[in-house]
């Protein structure tokens, strides 16, 4: 991976167009998406939940997450949980607001699959959704969230 990111930088550098000095962060297109930098995918009245891409990236290698229990009730912007990593602390917050029925017992053990693949072996929780379709609306699509994390990196 290393080598992609330095052929493109020395491509872009012939071209003479800006490249970021990380790695771009990837978005999911069916993946619905909170100003926290947390990610809801959504089956029927199921959301499994974990952190993007772009939050993993900055938070650098991830040591440890605190899962809240399965049953405890979450509410949409609230914290259920955190991330550690070597940089910071961090909250995790629902996207969404209902019930834990399930957390990602693998992420005692292995924490850095948060790193390694946020989007499927990271994810941290499965919430049963109370069934508020205006909470979802008020979540970023995939082309919502690029453009929010494109215009928060450059404030930084």
């Amino acid at each position: 991976m290393a080598w992609s990111r330095l052929w493109a930088a020395r491509a872009a550098s012939y071209m003479r167009i800006s490249v970021p000095s990380r790695g771009f962060s990837s978005v999911v297109k069916t993946l619905k998406y909170a100003e926290s930098h947390e990610w809801a995918k959504v089956d029927g009245n199921l959301a499994t939940i974990g952190i993007t891409d772009h939050a993993q990236d900055h938070l650098g290698d991830v040591v440890y997450v605190e899962l809240p229990d399965v049953g405890v009730a979450v509410t949409q912007g609230n914290s259920f949980g955190a991330v550690e990593s070597v940089k910071a602390t961090s909250d995790i917050n629902s996207p969404v607001s209902g019930k834990v029925i399930e957390v990602n017992e693998e992420l005692n053990s292995s924490p850095g699959l948060v790193n390694a693949s946020p989007f499927e072996k990271g994810w941290v929780v499965k919430v049963e959704m109370n069934g508020k379709d205006d909470e979802l609306n008020k979540l970023m699509d995939s082309d919502e969230y690029s453009k929010f994390c494109e215009e928060e990196d450059a404030k930084h």
